[in-house]
């Protein structure tokens, strides 16, 4: 799906995708039940996200536009890109049962 991230001794790629990975969090509240207010958005830290990367229970997904997402090398391997000007089609697709995290650039 992309290029293999860099460990965090290699370099800081992985913190910077973490740390995108926490800003989608919001997305994905907004997307799944339209909250509008953003304090009541539930916050994931980089260690809490970092220990569920890989999880079955983890429904990470890249909602960069297209341009953005085709120009970066920088991709969290597992992640699904979904195209966020389609968040009305594919957000009621989404597994009820399953932690979802969504994040952009």
């Amino acid at each position: 799906m992309g290029k293999v991230i860099k460990t965090e001794d290699e370099g800081g790629d992985m913190k910077r995708l973490l740390l995108l990975a926490m800003l989608g969090v919001l997305v994905v509240v907004i997307a799944c039940t339209n909250i509008q207010r953003t304090k009541d958005v539930p916050r994931v830290s980089k260690d809490e996200l970092k220990a569920k990367l890989g999880s079955p229970d983890l429904v990470l997904l890249d909602v960069r536009s297209e341009n953005d997402w085709g120009k970066s090398g920088d991709k969290i391997p597992g992640a699904a890109r979904m195209d966020p000007g389609a968040v009305d089609t594919w957000s009621g697709t989404l597994p009820k049962d399953k932690e979802i995290v969504l994040y952009c650039a």
